[in-house]
């Protein structure tokens, strides 16, 4: 799968995985994949992102992020359904916090970097690169770019799907955004 790759969604793995090195992290995840997706500059992905406006919003979304994790990684919708049944997840973040400190409930993908000397993928951010391969097929390419992955973060249930859609970046808004750049 990986021969297709451009060299901008190459860069987005390669990205992904400084990310998570830079923040610690064990494991490669979703939340990488997307802000190596940020960092891009002469892309499609990266076209998209300035005429749905995202690009000057980093912060907006990284803190978004932070958030989620904060939740244990529960969407926002998760969060509703739960309130919904009467349980309040920021009261319970609060009281794991106080019991156990600031950020207990983040998840940590523990790997077998020690052994391996490499960041494994999460299961979700494996779904992201074998989605952009379905993606891709889908609208014909021969090839899969960064724009193929910006829509699977966008398609794929979870907190990055979520992140992006309240920042404007909808599947439907984002295919509209990069057509809108590939018409001549």
């Amino acid at each position: 799968m990986f021969e297709r790759f451009t060299s901008s969604a190459r860069g987005v793995v390669t990205g992904a995985v400084g990310h998570a090195e830079r923040a610690g992290a064990d494991s490669v995840t979703e939340e990488h994949v997307l802000l190596a997706l940020l960092d891009l500059e002469g892309t499609p992905s990266a076209s998209a992102f300035a005429s749905l406006g995202i690009d000057g919003r980093r912060a907006s979304m990284e803190a978004a992020l932070a958030a989620a994790r904060r939740r244990g990684g529960l969407s926002l919708s998760d969060t509703d359904a739960l309130a919904g049944l009467g349980i309040d997840v920021a009261e319970i973040v609060s009281r794991v916090e106080e019991a156990h400190g600031e950020g207990a409930l983040q998840r940590d993908y523990r790997s077998k970097r020690w052994w391996s000397g490499r960041r494994p993928f999460t299961p979700a951010a494996k779904s992201v690169l074998e989605k952009s391969l379905r993606i891709a097929v889908g609208r014909g390419d021969r090839y899969i770019g960064d724009e193929h992955i910006l829509l699977a973060l966008t398609v794929l249930p979870g907190v990055v799907a979520e992140v992006l859609a309240e920042h404007g970046a909808s599947h439907a808004a984002v295919e509209r955004a990069l057509s809108a750049s590939a018409a001549p």
